[in-house]
Parts: C-alpha cells; structure tokens; sequence
C-alpha cells in the first residue's frame, strides 16, 4: 500500500507484484474521508486471499474478491477491489507493452473533453475564475458562489458575519443557497455569454421538493447539467424532476451499489451517470455501467475531485476516450508534489484530457516521494472526515 498526501488530500494507492522480476502494477483504492480503514481491508483480507493466484483472470479475481466478505456493496470494501482491480489492468497492459485503452478496443475519440470549478465568495469572482478557465482553452465550467454568512459547497466563505444560530456549527440554508445559485447562472449568463456550457452541483443538500422547483427554474439558463439535485436516498424523486423541467441531470458520485443506478438509468432519469469509479470497485465494473448507461442514452460523467489519485484519473480518461456514450470529465488539477509521487499524470491541453501511450496506466509512483507527504489528521481534525454542516435550528444538512 502507497499512502501520500502531495496535495493535502488523502491518496490511496495499491501495489500489486508477481513473481516475474520487474512485473507490477499500481490501482486508485482512495477513500479520502475513511482512509484508514483501506489499507487493513486490503492487507489483511485481500491480500492472503489473492496470493499465488494468477493475475490474468480480471473478472474472475473481481468476482471472488467482491464475494469473499460475504457482505458487499460498502464503500471501504468497493474501494479495497478498485484498488486490485486497476493494479491487474495495470499488469496486463505492462504485460502486453499497451495502453490499457488498447485492451479494451481502442479510442473512440482523440481526447476527453473536461470541465473546471469556477468558484468564489461573489458573483464576479466566479466570473473571473471562470474567465480563466475559457483562456486556457476551456468550453465547460462548473460555477458556484458563497453565500453571506453561511457555508456553501464548492466556494470560498463570503467577508460576511456568521449567521446568528442556535448552535456554533456552519450554517446553511436551503431557500438562501437557492435564490443565490440561480442569481448566480443569471449573471454567468450575461457576462460569459451562450456559447458557454454551464454546470452547477447542488450537492444533495435541499429537499425533493426544493429540487424540482430549483431545477425547473434553472431550466431557463440552459445548463449541461445540474449535480446531484437529490441524496441516494431520495431517489425516488428524480421522477418529479424529469416530469416538471428538461434540465439535464447528472447523479451518482455517492453510489456504491448497483441498485442505486440501474433504475436511474433504465427508466432515462438522468442524463449523466457520475461514479467515483473506485467506490463501486474499480474499471472493471466501471465499463459495465457505461455499457448499460449507452443502451438507455445516459451519458458518463465520472467523479473526477482531489481526492482521487493521479492512477484513478488515468482509468477514468480512458473510460473517456474508450466508451461511445462519453459525456464530460470533471478536472482536477495535479500540483508539482502530486507529480513528483505520481510520475505520468493525465495531461490536459487546451481544455482537453489526453491519456497516456504507455503500457498499463503509463504512470509509476515514487515510494520515497511519497513517504515525503504523509497522511495528517487534517484541519478539522476529523482524520480527513467531513465536518458538520447544520440549519439555522441545529438540524443537519447532508452533504
């Protein structure tokens, strides 16, 4: 197990050796938020269960290790297989001297189209920030705002005062952060012009009913997609959405299991599918989803934040380039301590994501660099946790 931070977020990394000298390979099993418990999971479990067994047998290794807990679908157990499962692609690309998008097809396009986080405490901050994503050659940005004296997601904090509350947590309101966003898609609008695709992430944070209303009267703004609009646990409802407004939707950075996106796609609720592709057990089951998402005309979208490691933005661009019902890939950028430990990182040019041409993922990983950038408890001291997010009267906000 490799475990650094290059860029103050936890990365997971696995290691998979054989017995033929030099043969290796290297899987994304990032749980940034409950990292401590992945490597146990794998050292302890999936370790003696895989010894000596031949690493040829993809699927069949998938399969016996997704079985071997008895218990399945949990998100330390997902990320513990992705972690095995892209380090065996790995080896069967080195094996070969190819790509890994060489093993399953070839391209279908030349690069992967990408989106950045346009962000700020106001309104024309967002604007600036999204400016400078269409300079570097950007058509796509994700755009949210601060909200006065509360806390928002994906934006800095505004000069604002706290909120007065019955409690000393963050504050946030779901009819305040509504009336903010949608001001904020009108005035991106009108300073960043039509041509401009627009995304926002909602963030599962209001309740269904606020949803629809949200995304029907977004519909206007002509978006590429609204984020995650409902919690997995308001699935439900995606129906009242899909029945009120045209806005496209894109779901499913939280899902683990396949009971939560089947539906979703059988019945054409969502337009993008948006799985962390480690938390549902790595590439292998990642190509399934794109394959049932294309015969229903879902789109992909994979999760692509910090905290999922350079090898794990690698399978997703090749997830991007391989699969015919390609949507968009979000983009995070790697640092110089991130490209120090990971050495082969995803390159993005001109507002675009290239995979790499070397055998495997094509990236190696420098143990002693990583050894530089331990794992820390984090400036919540909640060993890389999420905080509490609570409303005016104490009840919590899911995030």
């Amino acid at each position: 197990m490799i475990e650094s931070q290059p860029a103050g977020v936890r990365l997971t990394v696995v290691k998979v050796t054989t017995d033929q000298d030099g043969l290796y390979g290297y899987g994304c099993a990032t749980f940034t938020q409950r990292a401590d418990l992945v490597k146990p999971a794998v050292e302890k479990y999936l370790k003696p269960f895989l010894l000596n067994k031949t690493t040829d047998r993809i699927e069949g290794i998938w399969q016996s290790c997704y079985d071997s807990s008895y218990w399945k679908n949990g998100p330390v157990l997902n990320t513990a297989i992705s972690g095995i499962d892209m380090a065996l692609w790995d080896i069967k690309g080195r094996q070969a001297g190819m790509p890994v998008y060489q093993l399953v097809g070839g391209k279908c396009r030349e690069a992967a189209d990408i989106y950045g986080h346009a962000d700020g405490p106001d309104y024309k901050d967002v604007v600036e920030a999204a400016k400078r994503y269409l300079a570097q050659g950007f058509r796509n940005v994700r755009v949210q705002v601060g909200i006065p004296g509360m806390a928002g997601y994906g934006a800095g904090r505004t000069g604002d005062a706290a909120v007065k509350a019955l409690h000393d947590k963050p504050v946030f309101e779901p009819a305040v952060y509504i009336r903010r966003a949608l001001k904020l898609l009108e005035v991106c609008r009108q300073e960043l012009g039509e041509e401009v695709e627009l995304l926002h992430d909602m963030h599962e944070r209001v309740s269904p009913n606020e949803a629809v209303q949200f995304c029907k009267d977004a519909e206007k703004f002509k978006l590429f997609f609204m984020e995650d609009p409902l919690s997995p646990e308001d699935l439900g409802c995606f129906r009242q959405i899909r029945q009120n407004c045209a806005t496209p939707i894109a779901m499913g950075e939280l899902f683990n299991s396949p009971h939560e996106w089947i539906a979703l796609i059988g019945e054409r609720l969502i337009d993008y599918i948006r799985v962390h592709v480690s938390q549902t057990g790595g590439f292998t089951p990642a190509r399934k989803i794109a394959v049932l998402a294309e015969m229903f005309g879902v789109k992909t979208a994979w999760h692509g934040p910090g905290d999922v490691s350079p090898v794990g933005h690698m399978a997703n661009v090749t997830l991007d380039v391989t699969c015919h019902n390609f949507g968009i890939q979000e983009y995070s950028p790697f640092n110089d301590r991130t490209q120090e430990v990971f050495q082969g990182c995803p390159v993005m040019k001109d507002g675009y994501l290239w995979v790499s041409e070397k055998p495997g993922w094509g990236i190696e990983v420098d143990e002693k660099a990583a050894a530089k950038f331990p794992f820390t408890a984090g400036r919540n001291n909640l060993n890389g946790g999420w905080g509490e997010v609570r409303r005016r009267d104490g009840t919590v906000i899911k995030q």
